[in-house]
Parts: structure tokens; sequence; C-alpha cells
């Protein structure tokens, strides 16, 4: 997963039982003015657990503009997760009964009544609707009106070295809104839409790795160099192709045809068809077919600057060879937020549920668990049991940084990897041997040790942790019924006795030692811009490739997959996975890497190391269910097995 995480705070949604709210009003209980009113219902989790009494600077100014989001509900949340349970279990008689995008939105979506009523009473509260959606309304006004509306005065509090604003308790809504409001998201610190239309960078610069490659695992021996574990490790491969990794996943005839695969991401790669076009015919996969390959776009993009926009083209482009190399007919739809926050992702996601863009959904994107709220976890969630219902699956990356401890100080997941309602992907390093033969997979983990002085050894063999796939016990989602039975119980009660939520459900190759090559146009020194290719991993890789061998799955199957997860578990323990362990064969595994100084070339010198595998922080891949791998990687017959179900 790059550099590019989701970092602002989301609303959620609402839902209303507006016969109540127009009883409260005709008896006088204005909903404005309910702060010392006892008719309240408190949305949780609007009040950040940063916004504590030691860091409180004082209250907002009452003149401070807000842009809030009040989240809808529907009719009948309890309703919705319990039919998206249904028809995503094998085991009940209403598996794969799923609803189109319309009869999705007649059964549990908001009605014109509860979106009215809901908008009465925030007019009546001195805010300003100036958007409404399927989802959400978006409302605007001074700290004075926000704080007459949801009861909580707004206060500045300091965080790390920087200072926000949020409320000094948990918002609330009139006691008849309870069903109406899920939450509200914008009263804390995030960040004011920006007002102007902001135009995407160019491309980032260069990048290019050095010689010399592996044209298979172990195809180079890097015989000039010091030994590890005892042997002369191989260099790094040059990039594994589509032919490669379908020949890994047990992907025969299948194709993807008739299979749409949707990719969410920020933003959007102002070259991305001419770089998947130029790719495709380079590296042996089938040319793009018209309209195979579309993008959603937003009107404009906002946060350029703060969210490293151009950083996002490359996480496009990889996802969309990644996809196309490995599920060559499918088609794909890329649906570019407007910026990297978590109300404009949500956004990028909603289009897919609503319009039924896809039945697929690879998502290379995430945050830490710390930073997510419930209400934030609650706006995701409703969006992917939507997507459920309809048959739609969401594949999420795991995270690049093993146990985050290194990263953060703290053991966690991301998100929203961690929601029960996705599939989250793992990482391995993946070795693919001559003929295309599966060799073997580790757990994606890497330590790095640099080349001495003099050449003869490695420095602080076998180095330090350098990147791994994300995995853990999640602290705030509870254990979903399709882990029972399969996750050990020191995985899912590590945080509490009742069991939670554990982190990935599969995996696929993620190491950057061991990755994809891509294609795409980058800046180059001279200020030109060109086509280049390099090799790319982590969990941002894994995703995709998931997201195609499900599309093959798909195909085999003749009708939507939808969400995974209970089908995947239930294949457990049988062949159709690889069980990958850190130590395949019993032996230690490493290769050999050079890379240029510059990122670019040689003329500031290279840098030699050599990166061992399957050492992933304090996170470990053992025989059976592992929090590095999930259940596995796809192996020969995981495809077909579909065509049972």
């Amino acid at each position: 997963m790059r550099s590019n995480r989701a970092k602002a705070r989301a609303g959620v949604s609402l839902a209303a039982t507006l016969p109540l709210l127009a009883g409260a009003l005709a008896l006088g209980i204005p909903a404005a003015h309910a702060a010392d009113n006892p008719g309240r219902a408190t949305l949780a989790g609007t009040k950040p657990t940063w916004a504590t009494a030691t860091a409180d600077r004082g209250a907002t100014s009452d003149a401070t503009k807000v842009t809030a989001r009040v989240y809808l509900a529907g009719r009948d949340a309890a309703g919705l997760t319990a039919y998206a349970t249904a028809v995503s279990d094998p085991k009940s008689p209403q598996y794969g009964k799923y609803l189109s995008a319309k009869e999705a939105q007649r059964r549990f979506g908001a009605t014109k009544a509860q979106i009215i009523a809901v908008t009465e009473w925030l007019t009546a509260s001195g805010l300003k609707v100036t958007g409404t959606t399927a989802h959400y309304l978006t409302v605007t006004g001074d700290a004075t009106a926000v704080q007459k509306a949801f009861a909580a005065r707004l206060h500045n509090y300091t965080k790390g070295n920087r200072t926000y604003r949020a409320p000094e308790r948990a918002a609330s809504v009139p006691a008849a809104l309870r069903d109406a409001v899920l939450t509200v998201s914008g009263l804390d610190n995030a960040p004011h839409k920006a007002s102007h239309k902001d135009t995407l960078p160019p491309p980032d610069a260069v990048f290019r790795n050095s010689g010399p490659f592996s044209s298979y695992y172990g195809s180079n021996t890097a015989t000039t160099l010091p030994k590890a574990y005892g042997q002369h490790v191989p260099y790094a491969v040059r990039g594994y192709t589509g032919k490669q990794l379908r020949a890994a996943y047990g992907a025969r005839s299948a194709t993807g045809k008739g299979v749409t695969v949707a990719i969410t991401d920020a933003y959007a790669s102002p070259t991305i068809a001419q770089d998947a076009a130029a790719y495709a015919k380079k590296n042996g996969d089938a040319p793009y077919k018209k309209g195979q390959l579309t993008q959603v776009l937003p009107d404009d993009y906002t946060k350029t600057e703060e969210c490293g926009a151009a950083g996002w083209y490359g996480e496009e482009t990889l996802d969309v060879e990644a996809v196309h190399a490995v599920a060559p007919q499918a088609n794909i739809v890329y649906v570019g937020g407007a910026s990297c926050y978590d109300d404009d992702l949500l956004d990028s996601l909603s289009k897919v549920v609503d319009s039924h863009l896809a039945d697929i959904v690879s998502n290379s994107w995430g945050d830490l668990e710390s930073n997510q709220t419930p209400d934030l976890a609650a706006a995701y969630d409703q969006i992917f049991q939507l997507g459920a219902v309809q048959g739609i699956g969401f594949y999420f990356s795991s995270g690049d940084d093993g146990d985050e401890v290194a990263n953060t100080g703290t053991k966690q997941v991301d998100m929203p990897a961690n929601s029960a309602w996705v599939t989250a992907v793992g990482g391995t390093s993946l070795a693919v041997g001559k003929g295309d033969k599966y060799q073997f997979e580790t757990g994606w983990g890497t330590t790095r040790a640099a080349l001495s002085a003099d050449g003869k050894s490695w420095t602080d063999f076998p180095g330090a942790f350098n990147s791994g796939a994300g995995g853990g016990t999640s602290r705030t989602v509870p254990q979903p019924s399709y882990q029972k039975g399969v996750v050990p119980n020191a995985l899912a009660k590590a945080n509490r006795p009742a069991g939670n939520r554990v982190v990935p459900d599969i995996a696929a190759v993620a190491d950057p030692n061991t990755g994809f090559l891509v294609g795409q146009t980058q800046t180059f020194p001279d200020g030109s811009q060109q086509y280049s290719e390099y090799r790319i991993g982590g969990t941002s890789l894994a995703a995709p490739v998931i997201a195609a061998v499900q599309a093959l799955a798909q195909q085999e199957r003749g009708k939507p997959i939808g969400f995974a997860n209970p089908a995947l578990y239930q294949r457990y323990g049988s062949k159709v996975y690889h069980d990958v362990v850190d130590k395949p064969n019993g032996k230690e595994y490493a290769v050999a890497r050079v890379d240029f100084a510059n990122t670019y070339d040689a003329s500031e010198g290279l840098l030699t190391s050599v990166r061992s595998l399957g050492k992933d922080s304090s996170l470990k891949a053992v025989r059976g269910y592992d929090d590095v791998t999930g259940v596995g990687s796809p192996a020969p017959g995981y495809v077909e097995s579909w065509r049972r179900h």
C-alpha cells in the first residue's frame, strides 16, 4: 500500500423515524434547543479520543464556519445487516439471492419523508443543507448553529504539534430522530473542502530498478556477493508478469470474461490508458478491447498537494495493470476519489454500489485502526453491506508495515481492512521458477542488510525490519462468525476474551523484491515525461491480484460471488490454498538487490543489500491460518472450486 493513506475523519449514516419528529415539534420541543432537553440520542464516536481535558485549549469561535455530513442510515439497518449476512453464507437458503441496486435502495435506503424531516431539523437549527445524496446530507453553518443542532460545544484541542476542532462531548440528535441519524462527520478536525478547482500535478519523478536481475526466481545467482544463510542467493526478479502470476495462482483457461472489476483510489492518472496499452503490448498481455477500461471521475479534485496526488497515479497504474495481467478479458472500471480523505473515498465506493458498476472492487489504500472512529466504521460498513446484498465484494490491502509497531509504536491493524464486511488481503514473497512453475511462498516480511564497505560481508545481517504485510487482531471489531473455528484463539482473543476480527483473510504476492513489473509515464530529470517500467510490490499489489483471481472464479461460477469471506473460510484446509509458511522446505530464503542511489541511474552510485524473506515484524506465517497470509494463497483448483458454489 504505498504511502497513500486516507487521513480525514469521515461521517456515517442516518435513518429517521420521522412521524415521531413531527410529533415532537408539534409538542413544542424544538430539536435545535435540545442541549438541556433529556430527549436526545447520542451519536457514538463523534467525540474523538484525543479531545481530552488536558488537551483542551478553549472554545472554538462561534463564527467559525463548519461543513459537515449527516449520513442517512436507511429505513431498516438491522434488516440490511441480516440480509447481507444471509446472501453471503453458503449455508443459508438465501445464499446468492442478490438484490438489484434499485431493490436495495427501496428496501434499505432512506425514504423521501426521512430526508425531508432531517432537512427540516437541520434548517431549523440554522444550518444550510447544500447537498443531498442517497447516503448523506451536506450542511454548512457557523459553530453556533452546529452546537445548537448537535447539543455539543466545539472546542480546540492539541494533538501532537497541531490544534484541531472537536466537540467537547459526543454529539446528539433529538430522540425522535434516533433511527434517522446514524452519525455526523465534520464536527472534529476534518478540513474544509477546497473552494477552488485543483489541477492535477504532472507524473511523479522517475523511479527505476538497477540490475542485475533474475528473469525468474533463482535464474541469476549472486555468486560474487557474500553468502546468506550459508549459500549464495539469487538476485531479485526484474518483476513478474501476468503469465507468471496466472501460473502461480492456478489460472488455467479462465480469463475473467463477462466480469467487471472496479478499482477505487484517489485522483486519476492522466496517462493511464496509454500506459496500460503500452504495458500490455510489451509484456504479452491481451490488448484492451474498446470500452474494456473506463473511468468514473469527480468533477474536480481537492487537497492535491496535501495528499500527494501524483503518488496515487502509480497506485492506479499498478491496480489496473495487475488486474488485466491476471484476468485479461475482465472489464475494469476505475472510480477515482476527489481526494485521499475518507469522505471522498466513501463517495467512490458509494458510486460503485449505487450504480452497481462492478461485482468485485479492489481497494489498495487504508489507514491505521487507531485513526478510525465508530462513526467512520459505521459509514464504511453500511456501504459494504449495501454492496453485499447486491452481490458486490470488496477487497482491501492489509497494509505494508507489519504489526505497525515500527511505524507507530503500537501493535495494530489497518482499516478498512479490519471491517468484518470486506476481504482483507495479506501478502507473500513469491518464488516462480523456470517454466512459470510455482516453487514456494513465504509470508511477506523483509529485513535488509547492506553490503560492507569491503564487499566481503553483510552488515548487521539479517538486518532490521524493512516492510511486511499488515495483519493482527483488531481492537474494535468483534470476531465475525465465519472466522470462528478457523482462527486460533491465541489470535482471536488476543485483545479480549470474547474475540475480535483478525486480519487478513487471504493473501497473494506483495514483496517488492519478488514483485510485479509495472509500466508508467514518469517525469525524468530533464523534465520530460516518458514511459518506463519498474518492479513494485506491497499489499497494493496483492489486493488487485486477488480481485483478478476472483474475477476468474466468478467466470467459472457463472454468477456473482459477492461478499466472499464465508465461502473463503469454508474452503479452509483444502488443497485449493497454498498453506504459506515463513520457512518453506524448512529453509531460510533471501535475495540480493542492487538499487540506484538516486532512484534513477548509476551516476551517484549503487546500493547493494540482501533482503531476507519471511520476517514480518512480530507476525508469523505458520501452518494453518495466520495473521500474515490468512487462509493462504490461491492454488491450482481454487478458481474451479467456485463452480460447485
